[in-house]
């Protein structure tokens, strides 16, 4: 539980500073966005004196300053008119041309750079005036829209290394998970081995023959258990079996050895029989591991039931236990390896069941429901052989 919650801790530690970083920069550019803008305003009122000076001025020094301020303008899209908003001229426009012979089309760009910015009035002799309509730089909107493009890439980034740091540090919990797997085969190899001489030796006493007995299921259940540590990280070998008589055997073996207050109820609802692909030591140790889950959470009283049902393409297993219930914030986070909710516990039990229907069964698991203090609904969907379909 605690492995989890640093997990969730860095996670959420990392997500707000990348926001806190898209923020920031957001900030900083939308701030420079804005005193470009004004120092654009400030040069239109220039060039709009500028035009005003040139029609008053007799001074041809005055009137070549008042030019060159006009010329100088080479960013900043700008269309003047006159009293009659009759276009005077035009610059830094892709079609000017289209503009200036094209009163309707040039009655719409100016409407457009209205809605833009307030027109620029200038006072000439004579009452008569002049109006400037303008429009951001092409600088001025590409910087306008930088944050946007500066948060995408900052999220790109983010998701990249994310998926870059899940991806290995599933890889080395994998290796981490099948090295422990086949260790644990192996050590339990030995044990087994001098069990199985000791039983030949006490096979020789007749009276010891129940005693045999009872050693020898012991030890074909430590086989069992060895042979399924060794299938993890392997491919298991699957073969098609009945999934009615799978799940029937594996409640069988259970419901022998489960408190008289556990109830286990199986209920087919399916047709006919199905069909599924099943290594039956694996998927007996999934319906071990989910009822061993199921009673823990009832703290060993009540009823557990499991229905098969059937789509077109799966076969469909509902687990339901009458358990403490999950959060919904808890449906994904039972899988995580390390997560659990018990004092003691390693939290495998469900990670384990969800890598060997996902990954070597290729199933799948989930949470259909549940609610605290009533129990959960765990569901297992499993590929039907084909030409088994409803």
């Amino acid at each position: 539980m605690n492995t989890y919650r640093n997990k969730v801790v860095w996670k959420t530690f990392i997500l707000i500073c990348a926001t806190l970083i898209g923020c920031v920069s957001l900030y900083y550019t939308n701030s420079l966005a804005r005193n470009m803008a004004t120092e654009e305003q400030k040069r239109m009122q220039i060039w709009a004196e500028a035009i005003r000076q040139m029609q008053i001025s007799e001074n041809e020094v005055e009137i070549n300053f008042c030019l060159e301020i006009i010329r100088n303008n080479t960013s900043i899209p700008v269309i003047l008119t006159d009293d009659d908003n009759n276009i005077v001229q035009s610059r830094n426009l892709s079609d000017s041309l289209a503009i200036m012979s094209d009163s309707a089309y040039a009655a719409r760009c100016i409407e457009s750079l209205q809605a833009k910015h307030d027109p620029i009035v200038i006072n000439l002799p004579d009452n008569h005036k002049n109006f400037i309509y303008y429009d951001d730089s092409t600088v001025l909107k590409q910087l306008a829209h930088f944050p946007f493009i500066q948060l995408s890439i900052i999220a790109i980034f983010l998701l990249v290394a994310y998926l870059a740091f899940s991806s290995s540090r599933r890889a080395e919990q994998n290796k981490v998970w099948i090295g422990m797997s086949k260790e644990t085969a192996h050590q339990l190899g030995t044990p087994i081995s001098s069990l199985m001489a000791w039983i030949e030796i006490l096979k020789q006493d007749e009276s010891n023959a129940s005693y045999v007995a009872e050693m020898q299921k012991d030890i074909d259940r430590l086989q069992m258990i060895a042979d399924r540590f060794s299938k993890i990280g392997s491919l298991p070998t699957l073969q098609p079996c009945n999934l009615s008589e799978a799940i029937n055997t594996a409640v069988g073996y259970m419901r022998n050895r489960v408190s008289s207050n556990i109830t286990l109820d199986v209920k087919d609802n399916t047709e006919h029989n199905v069909m599924v692909k099943l290594n039956t030591s694996l998927f007996n140790w999934v319906i071990e591991n989910m009822i061993k889950n199921a009673i823990d959470a009832m703290d060993g009283k009540g009823c557990i039931t499991i229905k098969m049902n059937e789509t077109l393409k799966y076969a469909e297993i509902l687990m339901t236990d009458t358990g403490k219930g999950l959060a919904k914030n808890q449906f994904k986070a039972i899988f995580t390896p390390g997560y659990t909710t018990k004092e003691r516990g390693w939290g495998l039990g469900l990670s384990l069941v969800q890598r060997i229907v996902k990954d070597y069964h290729r199933g799948k698991i989930m949470v259909q429901s549940s609610e605290i203090g009533v129990g959960t609904t765990f569901k297992i969907l499993l590929p039907k052989v084909k030409g088994n379909n409803a």
